[in-house]
């Protein structure tokens, strides 16, 4: 049979043309690669609108319990909100006037110290490495680097600006955060209200649900904190008391609130201050400092915060640190600080919604000793025997 070359032709040229769902399938992938990077540009715009909503949000859900509290006794939940947040703006501000007041205290005395304690660092050189130096050999090689000094101060001076910069920067976020946390928090029942609208009826009973875990485990992050706070300022007000350094109360207050809202680490962080201070007065209050911070931040790990999150927030202390490190990469400082109520909610969302089974009784959970070494002894008691039997 002879095969028409015109017909070959005319059989693959419908089969050489472009599909007529190609070009349509092109401009739908470009218009949604468009629609892609114009969502990402302006998640990356809104990265920091975003943050201070989320922020807003656990300030809202913190100050909620008090808030309720206020309105139960018949205050309108407006001006209930209005005094919760007068009342933490003042504490706020009177922890940070007190540690300025300290910084810049700290500061002044370590200038007025600074001969002395230079001099003496020189003779302890001199005595310990056999070294003739004196305080005037050290001035005069300062003189002689003042290119490398004024480098050093136009370096501090650039760094004093930007850090204005972002002073100012921080507190307009501050102020951002405060204005958002007064609307959720007075607006709480219409937002509620507004979310549940949306939903279903079965949703809207899980929904509401996780606001109230939500509720119940950043207010009980937020007290718990306060108590340890409260502690620590005392126990450590008391012990800096006793060695007579200056501003005991300002240094106790320092330590409590920084041992209480930064896991596991925050008490060594909150030594760093007073250990300054101390350094002006006897370096070995420095020392005292940190065997007694060593000594309660065990305390506070295995004894005192267990018993006050119990009944609030219990969190896995490495969990808690873990917690934080993630936050803090995340976020930042914000995220540190959110982290721990934030884990704490999850977790109790969780453990309602997953399912658990019960485990079986067998002593390998239990055990904390190696089979080998706790049979040891036995075989000893019987070779013993053996060994006297042939000796006899």
């Amino acid at each position: 049979m002879d095969i028409d070359p015109e017909d070959t032709v005319e059989q693959a040229l419908p089969r050489s043309r472009m599909p007529t769902w190609l070009p349509r399938a092109m401009v739908l992938a470009l218009v949604f690669f468009g629609l892609f990077l114009l969502a990402d540009w302006a998640f990356h715009r809104l990265t920091d609108l975003l943050i201070i909503m989320f922020v807003a949000f656990f300030v809202a859900l913190a100050m909620e319990p008090a808030v309720a509290l206020l309105v139960r006794r018949g205050v309108p939940r407006g001006l209930a909100t209005g005094l919760v947040f007068v009342a933490t703006f003042a504490c706020v501000l009177g922890f940070l006037a007190a540690l300025v007041t300290l910084l810049v205290q700290t500061a002044t005395n370590l200038a007025h110290e600074t001969p002395r304690l230079l001099n003496e660092g020189v003779d302890w050189v001199n005595h310990t490495f056999g070294q003739h130096f004196t305080t005037h050999d050290l001035s005069q090689r300062l003189l002689r680097e003042s290119d490398l000094l004024e480098s050093y101060a136009h370096t501090a001076a650039d760094n004093a600006w930007g850090v204005s910069a972002t002073v100012l920067g921080g507190l307009a976020k501050v102020a951002t955060i405060a204005l958002f946390s007064v609307y959720l928090t007075a607006a709480g029942p219409k937002v509620r209200r507004t979310v549940c609208s949306l939903l279903p009826p079965a949703r809207q009973q899980t929904f509401l649900h996780a606001w109230d875990l939500a509720i119940d485990k950043t207010g009980g992050y937020l007290f718990s904190r306060l108590l340890l706070a409260i502690v620590s300022a005392i126990a450590h007000g008391v012990f800096l008391w006793i060695l007579h350094l200056p501003n005991p109360i300002a240094l106790g207050v320092w330590f409590g609130v920084i041992s209480a809202f930064i896991p596991t680490i925050g008490t060594y962080i909150a030594a760093i201050v007073p250990i300054f201070v101390a350094l002006t007065v006897d370096p070995m209050d420095a020392v005292w400092i940190i065997v007694f911070a060593v000594i309660y931040q065990w305390f506070q790990d295995y004894l005192l915060q267990p018993r006050i999150t119990a009944r609030t927030v219990d969190v896995n202390a490495a969990i808690a640190l873990l917690a934080v490190l993630a936050g803090g990469a995340l976020l930042g400082a914000v995220g540190a600080l959110l982290a721990i109520p934030a884990t704490a909610t999850v977790q109790a969302f969780l453990s309602e919604y997953v399912k658990h089974y019960a485990v079986n009784e067998d002593p390998r959970i239990e055990r904390t000793t190696a089979r080998r070494k706790r049979a040891r002894p036995a075989v000893e008691k019987v070779v013993a025997p053996k060994g006297d039997d042939q000796s006899g």
